[in-house]
């Protein structure tokens, strides 16, 4: 007999093009739902002003991070715009063994990479599209954070990321 105490956690991943609004959405649902876990993505790009580590990001060195790799302790990564990001697998898993529903914010490539994992079975993706590439330009230049070689970077990947909606169970124009 099934009960709510042998339910095994969902993991619930969010994925976009830089602007698009993941990171705004995630931290919306976690409002909207404190029960949900956030999966705590490490990087080894640089701590922006107003991030927390073990909070935003883990933030770590390029060594540490590939040697976390190849011991098997992420359950995705990638390397995009010269740095790496990936989420450490053992929170994940013992979240989702009590049940707990984890939230991700992460790209197409992890992603892709989780719904091929031992975990694909727990797997809801939804990918977020912005309302035009005009919008998501003026969202890109708005938060001040880039400068404008990376905003152009980060426009000609958009293309790229989009092309890959139709990998995800839901699409969602932000």
């Amino acid at each position: 007999m099934w009960s709510e105490s042998m339910r095994r956690g969902l993991l619930i991943i969010l994925s976009s093009p830089s602007g698009a609004g993941k990171s705004t959405l995630a931290r919306r649902l976690m409002r909207w739902d404190p029960s949900l876990a956030f999966s705590v993505s490490a990087t080894t790009r640089a701590m922006r002003k107003g991030e927390v580590d073990g909070q935003d990001y883990f933030f770590v060195d390029e060594a540490d991070f590939k040697r976390q790799v190849r011991d098997g302790e992420m359950l995705e990564h990638a390397h995009v715009f010269g740095k790496f990001y990936g989420s450490p697998k053992g929170p994940v898993e013992a979240a989702i063994g009590k049940g707990q529903d984890v939230l991700f914010d992460i790209d197409w490539q992890g992603a892709q990479q989780i719904a091929n994992s031992a975990l694909q079975e727990h797997v809801l993706s939804i990918f977020i599209l912005p309302p035009s590439i005009t919008e998501l330009q003026r969202r890109l230049e708005g938060r001040g954070q880039d400068t404008a070689e990376t905003i152009a970077k980060r426009m000609q990947k958009s293309w790229d990321e989009i092309s890959h909606w139709s990998g995800y169970d839901y699409v969602l124009i932000n």
